[in-house]
C-alpha cells in the first residue's frame, strides 16, 4: 500500500488529509451527541447529569487513563528525555500571555478586564482536550505516528498536566483576583462580602473540568487580597475596604481552613521586613495544596511506579501479578474521551453568556489564541528540534508540543473565575466562542502539523 501511495502523490495527499481530518470528525460527532442530549428542547440529559459525569471523569476516568499510560511508558531515562515537555508548557503560556498583553493594549477592553484578556489568551487547554485529540488521532488503522502512538502520546499529555495545574493554582489564581477599584464592600451583620457589579451565573463550565472547585473557596478568594495587602506600599488608600490585620493573619486567622502556625508565636530574633512579611502572607493564602487532586496524584503515582523497575514489573505487563488490575483501569480509562466530548457538547448547548468584554476584544483573543499562537508554536518547536532539545525522530512528541499552542483556552479558567468571583459571564462567553471556532482552527492546524511532521 505504501508503494502505491508513493507512486500516486494525489492519493498520498488525500490519505494524509483524511488521517488529519477524520479524528476531529469523530470528536465533533461525540460533541454533537452531547449538544443534542443537552439541548433545552430535548433535555434528555440535565445539567446535574453532566456535572455527575464531570465528577466521574475527574475522580475516576482521567486518573485511570493517566496512571495506566504514564506508568507503563515512563522510565528514568524517559524523564531525562522528556524535560522539554514541562518547559514547553511554560513557554507556550509565557508567549500566550505576552500576545494577550498586546491584544489588551490594541483592543483596549474595559479596564477591569485587562488582566482577564491576558489570562484568556495565554492559558490553553493542555489537559482533557489534548487527551481527546491524541486518543482520536491514534485510534486508526494506519497509525500515523507509529504502533504505540496512543500510549506514548497520552503519556506525553499526562506528563504536561501537572505543570499546567500548578500554574493555574498559583499564577492564574492571583491574576484572576477581583480588581480592587471595581468592587465595593457591602456590610451585612458585621460580615464583609465582596460583590461584583455583574451577574454571577453558574454555567456548566464551572465544573466541566475541575469539579468541586467552589468547595475550595476561602475567606479571601473573592476579594482583591493582594491589592489590599500591598496597598500600603504604594501609598494608595481604599477607604471602602477594611484594613487587613496582618498580626491576626500571622496567628492563622486568615481563613477557616487555616491551621494554627505555632512557629509564628515564637519570639523572633530579628524583625521581619514588611515587604517580606506581606509576600509570605500572600504565599500562605495561595491554594497550592489543592493541586493534589486525583489527576495529579495519578500522575505522581504513575511516575513513581514507572521509574522503579521492580514496581513496574509487578504492576504493568502481561505477566505482572497485578495485570488484571491495570487491565480493569484501562477499561475505565476508555470512557474518558467520549465522556469529555459529551460534557463539551453539554457546555456548548448552554450557549454564550452575556459579556461586557466587547466584540473587538473577544475577536482579538480568539484570533490570537487560535490563529497567531499556533504559528509561533511551529517556530518554537522547529528551533527546539534544531537545538537538539527534543526526542530524536519522535513525531508524536512534537505533535503534543504543538498542541500546547493550538488548543482553546483552558476550561479550568471558568472554574477559577467562579472561585474568585471575577468575570464569570465573560469567561463563559469566551470559552464558548473559542471552542466553537476551535473546530475549524484545530482542523486546519492538525492538517498543517501532519504535513509538517510526516512529510518534512
Amino acid at each position: 500500500m505504501a508503494e502505491i501511495l508513493a507512486k500516486n502523490p494525489i492519493s498520498s495527499e488525500s490519505q494524509s488529509l483524511l488521517s488529519a481530518v477524520v479524528p476531529l470528525m469523530k470528536l465533533l460527532c461525540l460533541t454533537i451527541v452531547g449538544l443534542t442530549l443537552a439541548h433545552p428542547n430535548l433535555q434528555v440529559l440535565t445539567k446535574s447529569t453532566f456535572k455527575l459525569l464531570s465528577k466521574l471523569v475527574f475522580v475516576l476516568f482521567l486518573p485511570c487513563l493517566i496512571f495506566t499510560h504514564l506508568g507503563s511508558s515512563i522510565t528514568l531515562e524517559n524523564v531525562r528525555q522528556w524535560w522539554f515537555i514541562p518547559v514547553n508548557v511554560l513557554l507556550s503560556t509565557s508567549i500566550g500571555c505576552l500576545l494577550g498583553y498586546c491584544v489588551a493594549l490594541i483592543c483596549k477592553p474595559p479596564p477591569e478586564f485587562f488582566r482577564f484578556t491576558v489570562i484568556m489568551t495565554g492559558f490553553g487547554n493542555t489537559g482533557n482536550l489534548s487527551v481527546a485529540i491524541v486518543g482520536s488521532v491514534c485510534h486508526s488503522s494506519d497509525h500515523p505516528f507509529g504502533l504505540h502512538c496512543h500510549r506514548t502520546g497520552l503519556a506525553y499529555v499526562s506528563f504536561a498536566q501537572w505543570v499546567a495545574v500548578l500554574l493555574v493554582y498559583t499564577l492564574v489564581y492571583h491574576m484572576m483576583e477581583p480588581p480592587l477599584e471595581y468592587y465595593e464592600i457591602v456590610s451585612d451583620k458585621l460580615e464583609h462580602e465582596v460583590v461584583e457589579t455583574g451577574n454571577l451565573s453558574k454555567p456548566l463550565l464551572v465544573e466541566a473540568e475541575w469539579p468541586g472547585m467552589e468547595d475550595k473557596e476561602t475567606v479571601h478568594s473573592k476579594t482583591p487580597f493582594i491589592a489590599r495587602v500591598f496597598g500600603s506600599l504604594s501609598g494608595v488608600s481604599h477607604s471602602g475596604f477594611p484594613d487587613l490585620d496582618l498580626n491576626l493573619m500571622d496567628e492563622g486567622g486568615s481563613s477557616p481552613n487555616s491551621s494554627p502556625r505555632a512557629s509564628h508565636k515564637s519570639i523572633r530574633c530579628f524583625a521581619e521586613p514588611k515587604v517580606v512579611r506581606k509576600i509570605r502572607i500572600v504565599a500562605e493564602e495561595t491554594p497550592i495544596r489543592h493541586v493534589l487532586q486525583p489527576p495529579t496524584l495519578a500522575s505522581l503515582l504513575g511516575v513513581i511506579v514507572g521509574m522503579v523497575p521492580q514496581l513496574k514489573s509487578f504492576v504493568f505487563g502481561q505477566d505482572a501479578p497485578l495485570s488484571f488490575f491495570t487491565d480493569s483501569l484501562e477499561i475505565l480509562a476508555g470512557a474518558m474521551v467520549p465522556s469529555v466530548m459529551l460534557i463539551l457538547g453539554g457546555m456548548m448547548a448552554e450557549g454564550p453568556n452575556e459579556s461586557k468584554l466587547g466584540l473587538k476584544t473577544t475577536l482579538g483573543i480568539i484570533i490570537t489564541r487560535l490563529l497567531v499562537l499556533p504559528f509561533v508554536g511551529i517556530l518554537v518547536v522547529l528551533a527546539a528540534d534544531k537545538l537538539g532539545f527534543l526526542v530524536d525522530g519522535d513525531k508524536m512528541y512534537q505533535f503534543v508540543l504543538l498542541l500546547h499552542y493550538t488548543t482553546p483556552s483552558a476550561i479550568l479558567l471558568g472554574a477559577i473565575a467562579s472561585l474568585r468571583g471575577y468575570a464569570v459571564s465573560e469567561a463563559s462567553a469566551i470559552l464558548f466562542w473559542q471552542h466553537a471556532c476551535g473546530i475549524f482552527s484545530l482542523s486546519f492546524f492538525i492538517v498543517v502539523y501532519f504535513k509538517f511532521l510526516l512529510h518534512v
